[in-house]
């Protein structure tokens, strides 16, 4: 029987049986190998921390239940094809889909993993998503001085993606010293905050405080872009928005992976983004540092609660299944 990972009060998780979709042509089924725990959203849902202006919008592909509790969430599964049509049979699948052990789902929402890209890497593929997502947003370009606030994996990732912008300086800053060699693994620069670098062309912040973007707002040029691309939840966020803001005529600029930036709606879709996230994490070995701890599947509702928790030194937590 497929069991799945829930969500049941704040902070605490169950195994309960799951239910597959109704087979037949154009789904598959997935034998998990490996999912991966996104830390800052899911630490969101598992704390009860969905606005309800936000719940329809948060929901995931092929989540059950509602928020707050209890809910079947996450969104970063990698599996085999078991079931399906003949030529997919064997293949290893990333699907936008909750921790489960098996998952049925349309055949077009399982990605063939690209040659060479390992399954266990595969799980950062909804992270790389949004650093793509968040590039773009930006609008770096060749020779930019980038500021990247918050060393969690969606920070490092978009250091990495930026970093390889030709003549890109991309500096990332974080409160813990200990990521200064996971910024050199991403080909960044690293500060803590009191000694980042001013007059910068880009700044994100992704760091899910309110310091980290007030940090992101003094560390702007003229004109800069400050892109804000973390989610604070049902939390307030208060700015300093006298001062030289207006002097140095900043544009703060929101960044969600929901969505497509307008610029590229016309030709890009979903599967197009996702296909290029893949892609990305296939030839970068040094993205492996970003997943830090093997859970297996059994032991998720024991684990889970700890590495969630504000201050865990965890980065990307993998889901490991029989």
């Amino acid at each position: 029987m497929p069991r799945a990972l829930w969500t049941i009060a704040a902070t605490t998780f169950a195994l309960r049986d799951a239910d597959l979709p109704a087979g037949g042509a154009g789904m598959l089924t997935l034998g998990a190998l490996f999912s991966g725990v996104s830390r800052g959203t899911e630490a969101l849902v598992a704390r009860g921390a969905v606005p309800d202006s936000e719940a329809d919008r948060m929901r995931c592909p092929f989540q059950d239940g509602d928020f707050p509790f209890p809910v079947k969430y996450g969104y970063a599964l990698v599996g085999t094809v078991m079931e399906g049509p003949a030529d997919r049979l064997g293949q290893v699948c990333f699907a936008l889909h909750p921790h489960q052990t098996h998952a049925r789902l349309p055949v077009a929402m399982a990605l063939p993993l690209p040659d060479g890209l390992p399954p266990r890497r595969a799980v950062l593929a909804a992270n790389m998503e949004t650093a793509v997502n968040v590039t773009w947003d930006s609008g770096a370009g060749p020779g930019d001085h980038v500021l990247v606030v918050g060393a969690g994996v969606v920070g490092l990732l978009v250091a990495h993606v930026t970093a390889a912008i030709p003549g890109t300086r991309v500096t990332l800053c974080d409160l813990n010293p200990a990521r200064a060699a996971l910024a050199e693994a991403m080909g960044a620069g690293f500060a803590m905050p009191e000694t980042v670098p001013g007059g910068q062309d880009i700044v994100i912040n992704t760091s899910a405080s309110a310091a980290g973007l007030r940090l992101a707002l003094d560390a702007a040029g003229q004109e800069a872009t400050v892109v804000e691309a973390s989610w604070h939840g049902t939390g307030d966020v208060a700015l300093p928005l006298g001062g030289p803001f207006h002097a140095r005529r900043l544009t703060i600029r929101s960044s969600q992976v929901g969505d497509l930036p307008p610029q590229r709606k016309p030709r890009w879709d979903y599967t197009r983004r996702l296909t290029l996230a893949l892609r990305l994490l296939r030839d970068a070995p040094a993205l492996d540092a970003l997943l830090t701890h093997d859970i297996p599947f059994d032991a998720a509702p024991d684990l889970l609660p700890a590495l969630l928790a504000p201050g865990a030194d965890a980065l990307c937590p993998v889901i490991t299944y029989p």
